[in-house]
């Protein structure tokens, strides 16, 4: 009997502790350190999602993709991010967050105003502009890239079925997370 009653306690025990933990993970801040975390450890969606994006890129040549692919990954796993605040108001919510990136819109501004001024360098041997030679030469600038830069972001989360969701990335917070915003 005695073993009875001490399962019963054990598994009550461990259910509400499930159930704890559940609450703790469901809360708009955890589901935003969730979304950075899965950047910084590779997370399968982050990946699927980023060979998509590099087998759409019609400009890079095979040995291209897999060059910006490895650059990326090296990019998301040094995102830093800092929880700043975290607002909410019935099923909706705001967290706000300071994100630092390695900052590749600048090398890509600087690529482009290289190649205005110097085309020359990126013609081949028949003397026709060669789209290879200036990826080669934007992706190795992109290797080079050490500058970071800082925003502030607010991620908007929606509570549905009692579990917080974030809400789509703007088009300007993806930019931002990559590295590629262009910023006046």
């Amino acid at each position: 009997m005695k073993k009875i009653i001490l399962l019963s306690f054990l598994f009550l025990l461990f259910i509400s502790g499930c159930s704890y933990q559940e609450t703790m993970l469901n809360t708009p801040t955890k589901k935003v350190e969730m979304f950075f975390s899965n950047y910084q450890t590779l997370n399968k969606s982050v990946m699927d999602d980023l060979d998509k994006v590099v087998d759409e890129e019609e400009r890079f040549n095979t040995k291209q993709r897999e060059s910006y692919r490895e650059l990326m990954k090296k990019h998301y796993q040094s995102i830093q991010y800092d929880i700043k605040d975290e607002k909410i108001n019935g099923d909706q919510a705001e967290v706000r967050v300071e994100v630092e990136v390695i900052d590749y819109s600048k090398i890509l501004q600087d690529a482009d105003n290289y190649l205005e001024d110097h085309r020359d360098e990126f013609l081949d041997k028949d003397g026709e502009y060669s789209e290879t030679k200036y990826m080669n030469y934007r992706l190795e600038k992109l290797k080079e890239a050490k500058e970071t830069v800082k925003y502030n972001m607010i991620f908007h989360l929606t509570k549905k079925d009692k579990i917080w969701q974030m809400d789509a990335l703007t088009k300007e917070q993806e930019q931002k997370i990559h590295g590629m915003y262009i910023y006046s």
